[in-house]
This record gives structure tokens, C-alpha cells and sequence, in this order.
């Protein structure tokens, strides 16, 4: 397949390429002063943390529809600041960079930095007429 006909998934090489991403990427995150206490309090079980994260990004990028959730809420709760999601985004942007081409890295940020902005904006609250 050529890149305008492939998938963002298949372009990246699959979970193959996005698994190692995702472990080297929450290692950081892990590690991190700032935002891994954080992280290190809300997730319990990293081996199926990851898991869940594989999910999201193979759906999200075009492979197996494999991850459905509250990504919005499970996120909100976290009571993340601006500074906490750029510490993130760093993060995301150093590892794509490292590991994918230039073109998947850059489409892979663009969708966190979507991400994060969604996030940030919070859950759509319903509107009520008077």
C-alpha cells in the first residue's frame, strides 16, 4: 500500500512499532518529577495500562477497533494542569521522534496535542432550554 492508501497504523508498523513506543514513552512519564507521581497514584496495574493505551492508539490510528471509554472523564478526574499536559506532549513528542519517520511521528503528535486539548476542554456539558 502506499502512504495515501495505508493506514496511519499500518504506515507505523503496526503494534509492533506502537508497543515499545507506549513502554518507552510511560517509562518517562513514570519517571518524571512532576507528572509521574501523578500517574504513579492512578495506575495500579501497568502491564494492563499499557494494554488498554495500545488499544486506544491501534483504533486511533486506523488498525482493529480495539479501545472504547471515557477518555474525556478518565482524564478530567486527574485534575491535570496546562503545565502537566505540556510535560506530556514533551514526552510524546521526544519518543515519536525518536522512533517513527518523520511524517508518522509528527501525525502521531498531532493526535495527542488534539488529545490534549480535547482533555483539557473537559466533558461537553448538556445544554437545557429555558
Amino acid at each position: 500500500m502506499t502512504e495515501s492508501t495505508s493506514s496511519l497504523f499500518e504506515r507505523i508498523g503496526g503494534e509492533e512499532a506502537l508497543r515499545p513506543l507506549l513502554q518507552h514513552f510511560y517509562s518517562d512519564v513514570r519517571q518524571h518529577q512532576i507528572i509521574g507521581p501523578i500517574f504513579l497514584r492512578e495506575v495500579d496495574d501497568w502491564p494492563n495500562h499499557l494494554e488498554k493505551i495500545l488499544g486506544f492508539w491501534t483504533t486511533i490510528t486506523g488498525g482493529e477497533p480495539k479501545y472504547s471509554g471515557p477518555l474525556i472523564q478518565t482524564h478530567t478526574k486527574l485534575d491535570l494542569k496546562p503545565g502537566h499536559f505540556e510535560i506530556w506532549l514533551d514526552l510524546w513528542r521526544r519518543q515519536c521522534r525518536i522512533r517513527l519517520s518523520p511524517n508518522d511521528a509528527e501525525a502521531l503528535i498531532r493526535i495527542a496535542e488534539t488529545m490534549a486539548r480535547r482533555i483539557q476542554a473537559g466533558p461537553l456539558m448538556p445544554t437545557t432550554e429555558p
